[in-house]
């Protein structure tokens, strides 16, 4: 390739790129508003150990724990920790679907190749999970906290705590990265993997169905399992991220032992349910969110 037709390839590859991450942006930014209370749902059933089930703020159910969160917090608390997602969620989504369409072309030019969104999908999450794992230490401190949203320490506060008491290393800001590096690592694998391949024989076979329901259907089914697959490593990363108490929890196969061994097998899939409900809708409002966008950025960057 000459210098002139190098020069004149580089634009397009920048342009791809900005479609990339401004769709992958606002994609997250949508789900993120509109799926944390599931998600701060979810980390309260996974920072709940068996003994406390005595506790009069024990939950019981998802109905439960919206009722008591509601009648002890209040409204807002739903939205507790709703900032480091936000902060996060943004260029995380961003980060998310650029590295996944640039490491799908590493692996084979054929994008349409099961193997290669699955590999993609799993090297996409490892990428992910290092860079947001700062943001779900402090996200999971703040989810933690069951005062009312009044007498609740800021976003602020919380990092400038943990990096005071504990610093940035594997004890402090970063602890609990290999959890979170599996969590996203094995998320992003049946995530991508599922929904790429799904998606494209089913648009082969079924043209009667509008577009809009066959991608949220696909999207929901790949959010589904990809959430069934990961989370006793979501409990890992909640427990050693979230407050210690007796029991230290350290490294992601030692918390995921000791869960098992204390609590039971069912322990390690606490949590699934919200977790679901978030992450089924929530993956397919985030890929239909990123396919629109795409498009609509394609058109305006080619006038």
């Amino acid at each position: 390739m000459t210098h002139k037709e190098t020069m004149q390839h580089k634009p397009g590859l920048l342009k791809e790129a900005v479609i990339q991450i401004g769709a992958g942006g606002c994609a997250g930014f949508v789900e993120a508003c509109i799926m944390h209370p599931m998600d701060l749902i979810k980390t309260r059933f996974q920072l709940q150990v068996k003994h406390a089930q005595y506790d009069a703020l024990y939950y019981t159910g998802i109905g439960d724990c919206m009722k008591k969160m509601y009648r002890n917090e209040g409204l807002a608390a739903f939205w507790k920790g709703i900032l480091p997602p936000i902060v996060m969620e943004t260029p995380k989504r961003a980060v998310k679907f650029f590295s996944f369409e640039q490491y799908k072309k590493l692996f084979n030019s054929n994008s349409s190749m099961p193997l290669a969104n699955y590999c993609a999908g799993f090297l996409t999450g490892v990428t992910e999970g290092i860079l947001v794992n700062p943001f779900e230490v402090v996200k999971v401190q703040m989810q933690s906290d069951r005062k009312h949203v009044s007498h609740s320490p800021s976003t602020f506060a919380v990092t400038r705590r943990i990096l005071s008491q504990q610093g940035f290393g594997l004890n402090g800001i970063n602890k609990g990265m290999s959890a979170t590096i599996m969590r996203n690592g094995i998320f992003n694998t049946f995530y991508f993997g599922i929904y790429n391949t799904i998606v494209s024989r089913a648009q082969k076979q079924m043209d009667h169905v509008p577009e809009f329901i066959l991608k949220f259907s696909c999207g929901f089914i790949s959010g589904t399992v990809a959430s069934c697959m990961n989370i006793p490593f979501d409990v890992a990363k909640s427990r050693i991220q979230g407050p210690q108490g007796e029991i230290k929890y350290k490294g992601t196969l030692q918390t995921i032992y000791t869960v098992y061994h204390r609590e039971g097998f069912k322990a390690l899939y606490k949590g699934l349910l919200p977790k679901i409900l978030r992450l089924g809708p929530g993956g397919a409002i985030m890929l239909i969110v990123y396919d629109y966008m795409k498009s609509y950025l394609t058109v305006q960057f080619s006038d």
